[in-house]
């Protein structure tokens, strides 16, 4: 449970990465194929999973399906392809992360740790609850309820809820979203992201996402909570 499965059909990329983490105290599993990768998916149990979206006989995207048909690991996606609809499919599938080759093995660090705190962090004891609109915060018990009624958010839907609602009125960069959601400088992550995040959280948030109130673009320089 302790080892970082990478897939990566690049063995110098893999090599790369093996080293890093194994001077951060990792312990890592390599697979440079699907077929391979898949039996150990199977078989074995893993701290956190970085899946190359394009392998020479299946896809990351598969793998990361079957993965969480098998429980909760931690997903973070490697790939040549940063447009918005593989960031769409990565992320619908249950991807923590989605990093754009080429990358710095250090970005790859920060956002491993990252998404790792996520998964082990604390819920906020003794904070009160808080409203946005028909919403009710509970930072105590990490849940959001939308008229009265549990609605469910991902870890990262959930940080950014709550990033926006404690500026209740005040405008965020898109920058300053960033560095809080992931705990790295915003200029490692792809903007693509948290566009993504905002369209799936006014979803499960708005009376309407495509006239919101909760969440307001401001044209320009960011985003604010509706006061």
């Amino acid at each position: 449970m302790s080892e970082i499965l990478i897939v990566e059909d690049d063995k110098t990329i893999a090599m790369g990465i093996e080293f890093t983490l194994a001077q951060e105290g990792f312990a890592t599993y390599i697979c440079y194929d699907f077929r391979s990768a898949k039996e150990a998916i199977l078989n074995l149990s893993f701290l956190l999973l970085i899946l190359d979206v394009n392998l020479p006989d299946g896809s990351g995207f598969e793998l990361c399906k079957l993965a969480r048909e098998r429980g909760d690991t931690p997903v973070v996606f490697l790939t040549v392809n940063d447009d918005e609809a593989n960031t769409v499919m990565g992320l619908d599938l249950g991807a923590d992360d989605y990093i754009t080759k080429p990358f710095r093995l250090r970005e790859l660090i920060s956002r491993i740790n990252s998404v790792l705190r996520r998964y082990n962090r604390q819920p906020e004891l003794n904070a009160a609850e808080f409203f946005l609109g028909n919403l009710r915060i509970n930072p105590a018990e990490a849940k959001v309820y939308k008229s009265e009624q549990p609605i469910w958010l991902s870890a990262l839907e959930y940080k950014l809820l709550l990033t926006l609602a404690r500026s209740k009125g005040q405008v965020l960069s898109r920058k300053q979203i960033l560095e809080e959601i992931w705990d790295v400088a915003g200029d490692f992550v792809n903007d693509n992201t948290l566009t993504v995040y905002i369209k799936r959280l006014r979803e499960k948030i708005e009376d309407d996402p495509r006239s919101p109130k909760l969440i307001v673009t401001v044209r320009g320089l960011g985003y604010k909570a509706g006061d």
